[in-house]
């Protein structure tokens, strides 16, 4: 039986409506599913070049801005 997703612990909907799955879903599953997805804690190592490339520099500038 699949566990159901709680929202705001799992997951919650952007401002366009979409999910956007946080990074407990994403450890609870286990591995990076290669699409890109915002709170990856995998570090996109099954997203194809050259968007991972753009993913990692992405997220470096985010956590650069949480910093200052």
């Amino acid at each position: 039986m699949k566990k159901k997703l709680i929202e705001g612990d799992d997951f919650y909907y952007n401002e366009k409506g979409f999910i956007v799955f946080k990074e407990k879903y994403h450890l609870e599953r286990g591995h990076c599913c290669g699409n890109g997805c915002r709170y990856c804690p995998y570090h996109y190592e099954n997203v194809p070049q050259p968007k991972r490339s753009e993913l990692l520099l992405k997220q470096q500038e985010i956590n650069l801005n949480n910093i200052n």
